[in-house]
């Protein structure tokens, strides 16, 4: 292959072709733009890394100890709340929800009527259902505990 001569210019050089009509396919449906532009995009070689990066970046937080206090006043509001169950009192719960992908956790509120105590299963079950943990609660709060003092 000779070196290109740069006298050439590029129009001399491709001057028998330049003139064509443009080639349309009897055979291929023409192919939209945005479809034709897809195949020049990079593709990813590695499926799911970009799951893994945002799960790696993704925050938890750690399980607060409680100190004997607060251990204290959570089990007798518990024990109050079970005593008066049958009035379904309206508490707010706050409990630490630990991640099942990574270290730590989240923690969570939840606000209702509670409808039962099973404390042979070690939870909480929520009217609506919801059913926490008993070891994992850091906080029980409510209007019902006023009436008790506890507030």
């Amino acid at each position: 292959m000779e070196p290109r001569n740069h006298n050439h210019s590029f129009l001399k050089e491709y001057e028998d072709i330049l003139n064509l009509p443009h080639h349309v396919s009897a055979v291929h449906p023409h192919m939209p733009r945005n479809d034709r532009a897809a195949q020049f995009l990079p593709f990813m070689a590695l499926s799911g890394y970009e799951e893994k990066i945002q799960e790696t970046a993704r925050l938890t937080e750690s399980r607060m100890e409680l100190d004997d206090n607060a251990k204290t006043l959570l089990n007798h509001r518990l024990r109050l709340a079970h005593e008066r169950l049958t009035d379904h009192p309206v508490l707010s719960i706050r409990y630490f929800e630990p991640d099942r992908q990574k270290s730590g956790g989240a923690y969570r509120t939840v606000t209702g009527a509670v409808n039962k105590i099973e404390a042979c299963h070690g939870r909480i079950v929520m009217d609506d259902g919801v059913q926490i943990p008993i070891e994992e609660i850091v906080e029980m709060n409510g209007d019902f505990f006023e009436q008790y003092g506890l507030d």
